[in-house]
């Protein structure tokens, strides 16, 4: 295990409308505010996207599981930024429910926002995370 410690900075609020791109509209802020190193909380709601739900074997390098849904759903979620190559670089799990179903994976593309997402990001300061490509499994991870 590698770790190392910081503390907080700032604390942004935001809010996203019907509409929006999740992601897009998280990188823009991230890149307006010049946040490099963070923890994002997200709760409110989803009308469609993409996630990747696990792996589709235990292989490494892991091909990616994918899970399209398009019916508008609650969210829970949690997100790291560490720079990478300069930019932000954004992990983000959520949990996605609609009646008994549930839905946890990492949020990649095309996520919309159903009436409101609500964001919490907290800037870490001086612990020195980046995120860096692993050449095992050619994912790009948390570093120092």
């Amino acid at each position: 295990m590698q770790y190392k410690q910081g503390s907080i900075g700032r604390v942004i609020v935001a809010k996203l409308e019907h509409g929006d791109d999740l992601l897009q509209e998280i990188n823009k802020l991230l890149r307006s505010e010049r946040l490099e190193s963070g923890i994002l909380f997200m709760i409110g709601a989803l009308q469609s996207g993409s996630l990747v739900v696990g792996p589709e074997c235990c292989s490494v390098p892991p091909e990616p599981m994918w899970k399209d849904f398009c019916d508008g759903r609650e969210v829970v979620g949690i997100a790291t930024v560490f720079s990478q190559a300069g930019e932000p670089g954004l992990h983000f799990h959520a949990t996605l429910g609609r009646g008994d179903e549930a839905l946890t994976g990492c949020i990649r593309k095309g996520a919309r926002v159903y009436l409101v997402v609500e964001v919490i990001i907290l800037e870490l300061l001086g612990t020195g995370a980046i995120r860096t490509l692993d050449p095992l499994t050619g994912m790009t991870m948390l570093g120092f």
